[in-house]
């Protein structure tokens, strides 16, 4: 059997992930590759890291974009943060908290878990308390856009429990960054990581990193070596910093770092506040029209993600009925449930390049049609 080239439809993305890409990014991705110590190429990616530090809000020196997607971002703050013995409070309000208690114990830490509901927000109170309870944690790690519910939990405030225990945190926030307020010198959050294919509208494959200075000491006095090679950030520094000769680590995504670079320069010219209010704006006119249609949200208002919107399906809906008819009638995908809200929910995203009127006019035309 001879296999041709692949072409995929064009498919209007509002799941929770990959998220639509702007064009301006795909043409980035097609420009010539060079090599990843070129001169050139080692300015671009101080550019870079400039960019990524006005889009967490931060002037942390070790700011990154991991070679790899988010959960790479997550296992890279988790290996090199959590040494075996440590003990670790970890946040679960839906599906990604729990991939954290599994990090903390792959490295050998101790789990302390603080559950809440799926779909609402980390309760600091039960933060407090876990923290009261064990005053030899070291580590509070926590989700600030939980991506399976659609919850957006108070990260300055967890933040702020945290330091008064004299605790780091590791935060998620993949699908809160360009998306939601996230500031992380402000909130003082120290191991921050996200991913390109949410509200950042890029190719899939990358994480966003940031750590704090404390962070950064805290690796460099580790008892144990780091249990993985690849993302060992302290070999990693040398590669992404910007004093003298950089260090061969790996062969970087070269034509994938262009494209974070060019939407990170587009969040940059649209400005953080203005890409805030049109997530909010895209959600207000998605609200108001599945509203209409009688489907009720998962969250409550007051903590509910502009970008991720969970909603109950129906009764007597069909739910992976009504995605393959969007998908193969309209060419548009919407997110099935995860965990707890399999079966029961559907993830609608306006993140990105996918926050705008005629998507939302869109998926609101193709709800209500396959509905009927």
């Amino acid at each position: 059997m001879t296999i041709g080239s692949f072409y995929p439809p064009q498919r209007t993305l509002m799941g929770p992930g990959p998220s639509d890409i702007y064009p301006q990014v795909l043409q980035a991705l097609s420009r010539p590759t060079i090599g990843h110590l070129d001169p050139l190429f080692i300015g671009m990616m101080d550019e870079l890291k400039q960019l990524l530090q006005y889009a967490f809000q931060t002037q942390n020196t070790f700011t990154i974009a991991v070679s790899a997607p988010g959960s790479a971002g997550m296992e890279a703050c988790f290996v090199n943060l959590v040494e075996p013995g440590d003990k670790v409070i970890v946040c679960r309000n839906g599906v990604f908290g729990d991939r954290m208690r599994e990090n903390v114990e792959r490295c050998g830490g101790v789990a302390v878990m603080v559950d809440n509901n799926w779909g609402e927000p980390v309760d600091p109170a039960l933060v407090a308390q876990a923290l009261e309870s064990h005053p030899d944690a070291k580590i509070v790690a926590f989700v600030h856009a939980e991506t399976s519910t659609g919850a957006l939990s108070d990260a300055e405030a967890i933040a702020k429990l945290a330091r008064a225990h004299d605790c780091l945190t590791i935060v998620d926030a993949v699908t809160s960054l360009g998306g939601v307020p996230l500031l992380v010198d402000e909130w003082q959050l120290d191991a921050v990581y996200s991913g390109s294919q949410k509200c950042l509208s890029c190719v899939p494959g990358l994480s966003p990193l940031t750590f704090s200075e404390k962070a950064v000491a805290k690796i460099q006095s580790r008892q144990a070596p780091v249990q993985s090679w690849f993302l060992d950030q302290s070999l990693v520094l040398g590669y992404w910093s910007g004093e003298g000769k950089r260090s061969y680590h790996h062969t970087a995504p070269v034509n994938s770092l262009y494209a974070l670079h060019e939407a990170l320069v587009l969040l940059q010219n649209e400005g953080l506040e203005n890409a805030w209010q049109r997530h909010k704006d895209a959600h207000q006119e998605l609200r108001e029209g599945l509203e209409q249609l009688g489907i009720e949200f998962v969250v409550d208002e007051a903590h509910r993600l502009p970008q991720l919107n969970a909603v109950y399906i129906p009764d007597g809906i069909d739910d992976a009925e009504v995605r393959k008819t969007l998908l193969e009638r309209y060419n548009l995908e919407i997110g099935a449930g995860l965990g707890a809200l399999a079966g029961k929910a559907w993830r609608i995203g306006l993140m990105g390049y996918a926050a705008r009127s005629e998507n939302v006019a869109l998926c609101l035309r193709a709800l209500e049609t396959t509905l009927k």
